[in-house]
């Protein structure tokens, strides 16, 4: 098994905004019978994320459709531009196996 975990930086301003985006992208890949949650830190380091989402994933190839999918198939571009519009920054993307 692998986690797939996104890591977002946003602003306290977009912070719920982020939030409802992380839901939603949680919330379609559950449909796609994929465990995710959103994950909040309570703390962290100079520069860490503000939000997270993970995935549980089975396969590799899994991942590539997850991040394809994303919401309602016809608003995918619009949601994910949305959504990146409110990033400080780039997602940063890493990707665990499960031993």
């Amino acid at each position: 098994m692998y986690l797939a975990r996104f890591s977002y930086d946003v602003s306290p301003a977009n912070r719920q905004k982020a939030i409802d985006f992380i839901r939603r992208e949680a919330e379609a890949a559950g449909r796609e019978g994929l465990k995710a949650r959103l994950l909040v830190p309570l703390t962290r380091g100079q520069g860490g994320a503000a939000l997270q989402f993970e995935v549980e994933l089975t396969s590799l190839d899994q991942l590539e459709g997850l991040r394809h999918r994303n919401g309602d198939k016809d608003d995918t571009g619009d949601w994910m531009r949305a959504f990146s519009e409110i990033l400080l920054s780039p997602p940063m993307v890493e990707i665990l196996r499960v031993d």
